[in-house]
């Protein structure tokens, strides 16, 4: 199982500025007995850090969204072609739709798709 996170917050300057309502997507990917999520910083710079779902109840406090998405990740994926965080998403999603290249419009897209949303603490929508 794939959990996509999204963040209306960030520190870059750049997302501030294009990326409207929703800011910053992180993929999670679900393993039998452990989380691991996948924070993008910059080209070739991917963090992949181990978290607990005490963590996703503390990112919920912070506004994050969640979105879980049933299957596996795709294999063979080539970081260095990655250059923003929704490519990550949507490379280990496998969509390959030109038209997504902000969060929102991922959000928008899953959310159409029907997958399962929830956030761990009500906030008022994106």
């Amino acid at each position: 199982m794939i959990i996509i996170a999204f963040s209306n917050k960030t520190s870059k300057f750049i997302p501030r500025i294009f990326c409207g309502q929703i800011k910053h997507v992180a993929p999670i990917i679900v393993n039998a007995n452990k989380m691991i999520l996948h924070q993008f910083i910059r080209r070739n710079k991917i963090e992949k850090l181990e978290i607990k779902m005490r963590d996703i109840s503390v990112l919920g406090q912070y506004g994050w969204r969640f979105i879980f998405v049933p299957g596996n990740a795709k294999l063979g994926i080539k970081y260095s072609q990655i250059f923003t965080c929704v490519q990550l998403s949507k490379q280990m999603l496998g969509i390959k739709d030109w038209r997504i290249q902000t969060p929102y419009a991922l959000y928008k897209k899953l959310k159409n798709l029907n997958y399962y949303y929830f956030w761990v603490i009500m906030t008022s929508d994106f």
